[in-house]
């Protein structure tokens, strides 16, 4: 094995290797593919936005309107559309592959809703057994987006498709150490909005110690380099 960097050569499932590898190494490098199941939205547009009804998420909401997670939706649609979609469970990961601009896409939400929530094109599901909100804090980090900038198409209408995304590398810890990092950055996330109505140069600094930590946190090892 080469410096705990791993892809799926083995009739033994995924998840148990990547345990088994984290345990030798601690800290491994894998492929996105082979941490999660990718389903592709399909369907909705504003057009069937309903005032109740079903809850649905649209991939322009994810860069424009929600955090890194949520339980609740924004916008819905009606049965006959939200029988139609693809969807995501709780806990799943929605990421947005279309956008105007490299910097928005490819940014995701963990859905914490108790129920399904429909997903429209140019967005995707993912949904993995290590943790979501650290996976999605991940996609901020400037590791994902070196690698992302590489794998994006398009001028006008940026696209990620998913399979570029999952040959994006993740280092990935222990679940125990994702749970204490996605601690550690909520508290900066809460910290952000409680200050959002705050002064600009307040908020501004507030960012500057946000992305440092955020960086910090998600930098391991130089045996990745």
């Amino acid at each position: 094995m080469d410096s705990g960097q791993w892809t799926v050569d083995s009739e033994r499932g995924p998840s148990d290797l990547i345990r088994l590898l984290q345990w030798v190494f601690g800290t491994i490098r894998v492929e996105l593919g082979e941490l999660c199941t990718f389903t592709r939205g399909n369907g909705l547009q504003k057009k069937d936005f309903t005032e109740e009804g079903y809850p649905v998420i649209h991939y322009g909401q994810i860069y424009t309107r929600y955090g890194f997670s949520t339980d609740k939706t924004i916008s819905f649609t009606g049965q006959n559309v939200f029988a139609k979609l693809k969807k995501a469970k709780p806990g799943d990961i929605v990421m947005a592959t279309t956008s105007e601009n490299v910097e928005d896409v490819g940014k995701a939400v963990v859905w914490e809703g108790n129920e399904e929530v429909g997903i429209g094109g140019h967005s995707c599901a993912l949904q993995t057994e290590q943790s979501s909100k650290f996976l999605v804090y991940y996609f901020q980090s400037n590791d994902f987006q070196q690698q992302k900038e590489k794998m994006v198409v398009g001028t006008k209408v940026i696209e990620l498709y998913p399979k570029n995304i999952q040959k994006i590398l993740i280092i990935l810890p222990s679940l125990e150490e994702q749970s204490r990092i996605v601690t550690i950055l909520d508290k900066f996330d809460e910290l952000m909005t409680s200050i959002s109505q705050g002064l600009s140069k307040e908020i501004e600094l507030r960012q500057k110690q946000y992305e440092y930590f955020r960086d910090t946190l998600l930098n391991f090892p130089d045996k990745y380099e």
